[in-house]
């Protein structure tokens, strides 16, 4: 079988010594129908070797076209899509809001009194993300309005910036409530179950990258478990930055995501406050922020 093999290769040299320089560098012509792969090959040295002829055919004037591997070639570095201008984010955010706000993909849809999608500069640099809307977020449709929003207010202005600066946003867009029966209760509040963030999670990840902020900071151990890959606890993932990947949408340029508490738990535990200040201002850091001026 190696003669045969050794055979073949010398017939295939002599064949190609036999064209002129030219016609062999004449790579633009369409691939010959004798410029067999590799398995054709040792097909047809099997045929040879049982008496049939598998010498390749030319036609008179014929032209040989060979291909030449390019080996170890590197594929081509990833290209950043380029981002949406102002305008066409706002009319990406508009039309996508309206859809929130129709949606009724979980049940929270049959109970909620106002959809809240999110608001903010949809060129911001950072992007704050909760874990759903309470009582006073449902029934004004904004997020973060509410005594743990005022909280975050301060937070943002002490970071120095402003609330129209950054966008705010949810994982879930409508009220998880304890007891659905009975909205109008006060500390009806409970957090979104996996079902709910399944629901929503194409809607807060397609308004990440239309955004496409540079810091995504995500407020309280929810959001930050639905949105960084292999999450632990909140304590786990506070104190680093780390690479934000979406299921449902594309990313145009890379994002980074910061976990840190929710303005909520802070009024329930003010110690924890330093922690959470620790955190933006590993952001500000990052920005060149040098906060509120006193």
């Amino acid at each position: 079988m190696a003669d045969s093999a050794r055979g073949l290769a010398g017939d295939f040299k002599r064949f190609l010594a036999a064209q002129e320089e030219d016609e062999l560098l004449d790579i633009s012509r369409p691939r010959a129908q004798t410029d067999l792969p590799p398995a054709a090959l040792h097909h047809n040295a099997t045929k040879q070797n049982a008496g049939v002829s598998t010498a390749p055919k030319m036609a008179e004037n014929s032209t040989l076209t060979v291909d030449f591997p390019h080996a170890n070639t590197q594929p081509p570095a990833p290209v950043e899509e380029p981002t949406m201008n102002k305008t066409d984010k706002t009319r990406a955010l508009n039309e996508l809001a309206e859809v929130i706000k129709t949606c009724t993909r979980c049940p929270l849809g049959a109970t909620r009194l106002n959809a809240v999608p999110g608001e903010g500069n949809v060129s911001a640099d950072v992007m704050f993300v909760g874990e759903g809307p309470g009582f006073d977020e449902d029934r004004q449709g904004r997020p973060f309005v509410g005594r743990a929003g005022q909280l975050l207010d301060k937070m943002i202005l002490a970071m120095g910036l402003t609330r129209e600066k950054v966008f705010i946003a949810n994982i879930a867009k409508c009220h998880p409530m304890v007891d659905p029966l009975h909205p109008e209760k006060h500390g009806n509040d409970r957090a979104p179950n996996a079902q709910e963030i399944a629901c929503c999670r194409k809607y807060i990840e397609q308004q990440i990258a239309i955004v496409c902020p540079k810091y995504v900071i995500a407020l309280g151990g929810v959001a930050a478990k639905a949105l960084i890959s292999d999450a632990d606890s909140l304590g786990a993932l506070r104190g680093k930055f780390h690479t934000l990947h979406l299921d449902s949408a594309e990313l145009p340029k890379p994002v980074q995501i910061i976990a840190t508490y929710h303005p909520a738990a802070l009024l329930r535990n003010p110690n924890w406050k330093k922690d959470a200040w620790q955190d933006l201002q590993m952001v500000m850091d990052k920005l060149g922020l040098k906060g509120a001026r006193k």
